[in-house]
């Protein structure tokens, strides 16, 4: 007994100087472009003479219009949350279990509205459900003076990211071990609800979790659709800067932002870490089949429909109106300059967004592998339970809520804390390339952790053990034991950090220079000046941006099933 116990200390003391490694650079990382600029902005706001203020909180929160604004916040994001889940869950299933013609060009499709920029997806449903739009043409129904335009644009918006997160691990599940359920006598219902919705309850909860983070620091839907009648703390942080100067209240509200996505991150680490187990996970290949059965047909229809209504109507009225001008009339606009929005041809924003992209995603992708990799070895100190409620333990359920408060700290802050923080050396970035991927960056580093952690954490620590005592390195296990498994995950997480660096708006408005607008930017820019020829300009701009979307989602694909298909 005691020889064992000396044996265990030395792999526990390795396990956790790895952990430690493992997180030094994400948590530096953040330290710099997250904590440092949120910080900066939130002193300036509350400072006075050196002294801090906070009698302002007291103050702002007795206000009633700031009271409305946070009950009107958080019901919404739990309202969006619940209809997402109950929309896409669906679609989840289908992709994960399905094999059907034209499967991997509807899974690219089902994300590009998740890259569009957010005041392009309320124009969109404007032209839908606002005045003159497609309801109100056909059956006099006109949505945009309720809250329903605004939850039904955050299930458009976020759709892709429960079909990806929880669609990943779904199409991994062995199939068999509910098939034995039923063989044992239970029903279709009962063996789903007791096997397999079990094991598939961390990813539904990140998948939600990243759901309610972004309908709750929801900006550009909010501000065209819900007009002078709702708003989020985003909306207000925004006024509050931008139209009112009032930087002591923007940074009030940016402090109760912050200790509510705390709060929320908190309750989710303590409650998924309750449930994780291992799981016995197979090739995508493997479990995806033809749909057979009057049912499985109708379920394929069904899905194929919502995403027909809710995903593609609402881009299909984006091309049409970037089409309206005869012969490509707007596109053409794109290729001259135009000294009263760009210092460059807008079309040069293409490219612009395309590099920034690539190198945002490969920070996101080195950022949250090495943090998920820290996350997924847990803490087994002698005499802690499996959730970990040891100072290590502690000390990963902290980290893991770092990583997400970037999905609900507001943009704007963070886009003015860049400018107000960086802005001497040695990080005086305001006029340096890297600035716009580090803010990308930000955001699509909790994507990736949320795909990649439960696959790794699905592992079976034991298969890390039997090649650790065989001789193998720490990077050998990883190479050997760990890759393999998460490889289609990590290309999901590359495919997740590629869009959100593509539409990341609220951060990268205030940082992008003039000569190098992104996509997002520049249709922002044209939006917010009136006439025909800047508008359709813009739905050019945003059909750009779709396409550009499409084609590398599809080579994704297509580059996850060749390099998965024989896993």
């Amino acid at each position: 007994m005691d020889l064992a116990r000396t044996e265990v200390k030395p792999r526990d003391r390795a396990g956790s100087a790895a952990r430690l490694g493992l997180m030094v650079v994400p948590v530096a990382f953040f330290a710099v472009f997250f904590a440092y600029p949120v910080t900066a902005i939130v002193a300036r706001g509350l400072k006075v003479e050196g002294a801090w203020q906070f009698g302002r909180i007291g103050e702002v929160l007795a206000q009633p219009d700031i009271r409305h604004v946070l009950w009107f916040t958080t019901w919404q994001a739990l309202a969006s949350t619940a209809l997402t889940l109950l929309i896409a869950l669906p679609g989840a299933y289908v992709f994960a279990r399905f094999d059907f013609p034209g499967k991997q060009v509807l899974r690219a499709v089902v994300t590009v509205p998740f890259v569009l920029p957010t005041v392009v997806v309320g124009t969109a449903f404007l032209a839908l459900v606002g005045r003159g739009g497609l309801l109100d043409e056909l059956w006099g129904v006109r949505l945009d003076t309720t809250v329903w335009a605004i939850l039904l644009a955050h299930v458009f918006f976020n759709y892709a990211v429960v079909v990806r997160t929880v669609g990943g691990l779904w199409s991994q599940l062995d199939p068999r071990q509910e098939e034995a359920a039923r063989v044992l006598g239970a029903s279709r219902f009962a063996a789903w609800r007791k096997v397999t919705l079990p094991a598939l309850g961390p990813a539904v909860a990140a998948a939600a979790l990243m759901v309610f983070l972004f309908t709750f620091a929801s900006f550009g839907v909010v501000q065209i659709l819900g007009g002078p009648t709702f708003s989020t703390l985003e909306v207000e942080i925004y006024r509050q800067t931008s139209e009112i100067f009032d930087l002591s209240t923007a940074a009030v509200l940016t402090m109760i932002q912050f200790v509510a996505v705390g709060a929320i991150l908190a309750v989710h680490a303590w409650t998924v870490r309750r449930r994780e187990t291992a799981l016995r996970l197979v090739a995508a290949s493997v479990t995806a089949r033809r749909p057979h059965g009057a049912g499985q047909w109708a379920l394929l229809a069904a899905v194929l429909g919502t995403v027909a209504v809710l995903l593609v109507l609402p881009l299909a009225v984006l091309v049409q109106r970037s089409l309206d001008a005869p012969g490509f009339g707007y596109y053409k606009a794109l290729t001259g300059d135009d000294s009263g929005v760009f210092l460059v041809a807008p079309i040069e924003a293409v490219g612009n967004s395309l590099e920034y992209a690539l190198a945002a995603t490969a920070l996101a992708l080195l950022i949250g592998g090495l943090a998920a990799a820290a996350l997924s070895r847990r803490p087994q100190a002698p005499g802690s339970d499996r959730a970990g409620r040891t100072p290590a333990g502690r000390l990963l359920r902290g980290f893991d809520a770092l990583l997400m408060l970037p999905l609900g700290v507001s943009a704007v802050t963070v886009g003015f804390g860049f400018l107000i923080a960086l802005d001497e050396p040695p990080l005086d970035l305001r006029s340096s390339w890297i600035l716009v991927p580090l803010a990308q960056a930000l955001v699509g580093v909790p994507f990736v952790v949320r795909t990649m952690l439960p696959v790794l954490r699905a592992v079976d620590a034991r298969l890390r053990e039997a090649a650790a005592v065989l001789g193998a390195s720490p990077w050998r296990v990883w190479r050997e034991v760990d890759l393999p498994m998460v490889r289609r995950a990590l290309l999901i997480a590359a495919g997740f950090a590629f869009a959100v660096s593509l539409g990341e708006f609220g951060a990268t408005v205030f940082i992008a220079r003039p000569d190098n607008p992104t996509l997002p930017v520049a249709v922002a820019r044209l939006l917010g000046r009136a006439g025909e020829l800047n508008y359709g300009q813009a739905m050019a701009l945003s059909t750009i941006l779709m396409v550009v979307c499409a084609v590398a989602l599809l080579l994704l694909e297509r580059v996850r099933t060749d390099r998965t298909g024989e896993f």
